[in-house]
């Protein structure tokens, strides 16, 4: 048996923090620290120290299942593959390729997502794939790509947060969410920055706030326009840097001066000398961020929020250059890489869209099929979660658990329910997976090796450090194995490394190149960030910690590197692709360095400047009213993780965490007659949920918190409202009308 220690990576969230596995004599898995990753340097939040927990045989899957009877029993791998291959064959039949819809996450690898993805539009020809990532970051995403022509979460490292003069982070929690995180605010008021929280809660990351603002939930647009305003009317505009390097300004400019100060005050809650303050703050040193998370962005008008906070930066020259820029804190693990390689309903891999002709002709030549023969964009994943049992009526699905997670919960549970075929892979019989037909055991994090890129765009690599017990195969196995059964050969190796050489060729020239990296890369260097192409381009003149890519520097022909002839570019990637670390340098020795800081020099843009778009403020989709007077917004705790599957199998994070609990104000809870600990009932036009009171002066009277990672009676997305962004497809989570009542015994 191993016994050396094996650097790896976090499976958690999308700091993918640093670590080593030692197995022990007992079976179990030790965890130290990993000093030299420069995210974490050694230091782990309690899910992170606890997660060798889930690889134990008793809490984990072992055996496939089928259902027998309405019971799920255990079945062999041969036996429960022919199921599922017949169950998918049968959809495709009687309705089409269309009738099968495949569902994954953001917890897979590089790899997996990327012969997920694959496996959806050349195996079973359908064009309904889409993940839960859509619920985390896509409306980051969608301004991204609008202002700067290309979305990475983080444009720069981490490790430049300490050096810039101030930060204002929109809606994260991130002390509870991402823990080790927090050392990189720290040290920025210790270098004698400041560090500005909005979020309704004062949170644990609030209190280490030099100000707090407190915004009404759903009112996060109205309060970064009003910001605008008063940077326009105090003379704060960076007038130079507007007139080289962005486009638009006029008429943003425009919609933010019909949100002055008072307005914006009486839609918020924030004072108008407050809001004075914050941009005194954020303007008066020489370098700012502004920072989103989940808050602004699960809005049903997420897109334009972010893009009103992109403005901000665009508009006092905070982009684009050293210590600034705009920032998206990615949530889960490969919440970035999995939304980069194909597994979201209108992309290919490299973060290439799924309806241009030159990106398809390009995946399909590295793929081996017809361009015509791919499907086109298929619906978001919540649309297609609502059409399971109607237009849908088969899923395979892959590291999620929408029957906690979806939003209006209760209702997708019967969507499930409604299925004729339902095959799920998972590590643990998650709630969703206990309504499957079939029920696939797959191997986790420490027990595979595979990519993954974290919040910084820095991709890493997760070793493999122990032996997955008997009975438990690879996602990548099943995929092959199922290929095979569906009558495709070839095209689905079950070889990590392999998938990821064909993931570089596939790649090469989008907008996400990864073709420059390489295991051995990304080993030798703690990570790789993309854009990274297979070469560096001629004229490549290095900017601070790294050049190349996609707003970065140019290439000799003036465009940016994500945007050199695609055709080319996967010509060079195949020819380097026998010899994997020979794969980044061409003949005259030059290897890309990556790209840590993008922007710099210019934007993704054909013409490299950023965009503004013109927003203006609008309501929540579900305003309160008589009947539901409150206001409901969700989120995280520090010991569980997403819809809890794995992480309330662990018995040190359930005694920090038990259970659910219903946040609210004294006032509110006076009015409602509830003490501590007291049963409260929570009520939404979707649904009902209870959990125990928790009465704080951290939260607004108007506002009441539920975390979402619990199923039952206490489940938070019950409640919450499906109303989607019309850009992004985000539902609005954060917001939705809710009444409160006491529950007597």
């Amino acid at each position: 048996m191993q016994t050396t220690a094996t650097p790896t990576h976090c499976p958690y969230c999308a700091l993918q923090c640093g670590m080593n596995l030692t197995p022990a004599p007992d079976g179990t898995v030790e965890v130290s620290e990993r000093t030299d990753f420069p995210v974490n340097r050694g230091a782990l939040c309690g899910k992170g120290r606890t997660a060798p927990a889930v690889l134990a045989s008793n809490v984990r899957l072992t055996s496939p299942l089928v259902r027998e009877g309405g019971e799920l029993v255990p079945a062999s791998w041969d036996e429960a593959l022919d199921r599922i291959a017949e169950g998918l064959r049968r959809t495709r039949a009687e309705y089409g390729p269309d009738g099968v819809g495949v569902f994954g996450g953001g917890g897979l690898t590089n790899e997996k997502a990327y012969t997920l993805g694959k496996f959806a539009r050349v195996v079973l020809g359908t064009s309904q794939i889409d993940y839960n990532g859509r619920f985390c970051m896509s409306s980051a995403a969608a301004a991204g790509i609008k202002a700067f022509g290309l979305d990475r979460g983080l444009p720069f490292p981490l490790e430049d947060i300490p050096k810039t003069g101030c930060v204002i982070l929109v809606g994260s929690n991130l002390a509870e969410t991402m823990p080790p995180s927090l050392r990189f605010f720290n040290e920025l008021k210790e270098n004698g920055g400041t560090l500005i929280v909005i979020d309704p809660r004062r949170t644990k990351t609030a209190e280490q706030a030099d100000l707090h603002l407190a915004p009404r939930p759903g009112t996060d647009l109205a309060l970064a326009l009003g910001l605008l305003h008063l940077v326009i009317a105090e003379g704060r505009v960076d007038e130079e840097y507007v007139q080289e390097r962005t486009v638009g300004w006029e008429d943003a400019r425009a919609a933010a001066m019909a949100h002055w100060p008072e307005y914006v005050e009486r839609i918020t809650g924030v004072s108008v000398p407050q809001l004075r303050e914050t941009v005194r703050m954020f303007c008066e040193p020489e370098s700012a961020m502004v920072l989103t998370a989940r808050g602004p962005e699960q809005q049903s008008k997420g897109t334009d929020t972010v893009g009103a906070w992109i403005n901000l930066c665009l508009a006092t020259g905070r982009a684009g250059r050293p210590l600034s820029g705009y920032g998206c804190l990615t949530g889960q693990g490969n919440g970035q890489g999995g939304r980069e390689h194909g597994q979201k309903a209108d992309q290919l891999p490299g973060y290439r869209k799924l309806d241009d002709p030159a990106a398809r002709r390009h995946v399909a030549e590295v793929w081996g099929v017809d361009p015509d023969s791919l499907p086109g964009p298929g619906r978001s994943a919540y649309e297609l979660l609502d059409a399971l049992g109607t237009d849908i009526k088969s899923l395979l699905l892959m590291a999620s658990n929408p029957v906690v997670s979806a939003p209006r919960a209760a209702h997708v549970e019967e969507r499930i329910k409604a299925l004729d075929f339902l095959a799920v892979c998972d590590v643990v019989l998650s709630e969703t997976a206990a309504l499957a037909d079939v029920v696939l055991p797959v191997t986790q994090w420490a027990e595979e090796t595979g990519t993954t890129t974290n919040l910084e765009g820095r991709v890493l690599l997760r070793r493999q450090a122990v032996t997955p017990p008997d009975g438990v195969r690879s996602d990548l196995e099943v995929l092959h194995e199922l290929a095979a059964r569906l009558g495709v050969e070839k095209g689905f190796p079950t070889d990590p490394e392999e998938i990821f050489e064909e993931l570089r060729r596939a790649s090469a020239g989008g907008p996400a190149d990864y073709s420059g990296i390489t295991y051995r890369r990304i080993v030798e260097e703690n990570g790789v960030f993309w854009p990274c192409p297979a070469v560096e381009p001629e004229g490549l003149t290095g900017a601070e910690g790294g050049a190349g890519g996609p707003g970065a520097q140019r290439s000799a022909a003036g465009r940016p590197a994500s945007t050199q002839d695609a055709t080319a570019s996967a010509e060079e990637s195949a020819a380097r692709a026998e010899d994997p670390t020979a794969s980044t340098v061409d003949t005259a020795g030059r290897v890309h360095p990556g790209t840590p800081r993008l922007f710099l020099d210019r934007f993704a843009t054909p013409d490299g400047r950023a965009r503004f778009v013109p927003v203006s403020h609008r309501a929540i989709a579900e305003e309160p009213d008589d009947e539901y007077p409150v206001l409901l917004t969700t989120g995280r705790v520090v010991a569980q993780y997403q819809s809890g599957a794995q992480t309330r199998r662990v018995a040190e994070l359930n005694a920090a965490a038990p259970g659910p609990f219903v946040e609210l104000h004294p006032r509110l809870a006076a009015r409602l007659g509830a003490a501590e600990g007291d049963p409260v009932a929570v009520v939404s036009r979707r649904g009902r949920a209870v959990a125990p009171a928790r009465i704080t002066n951290a939260i607004r009277p108007d506002t009441v918190f539920m975390p979402f990672h619990w199923p039952g009676e206490g489940r938070a997305n019950s409640l919450t409202n499906p109303a989607l962004d019309p850009t992004s497809r985000m539902p609005e989570f954060k917001a939705c009308a809710v009444r409160l009542e006491a529950v007597r015994p």
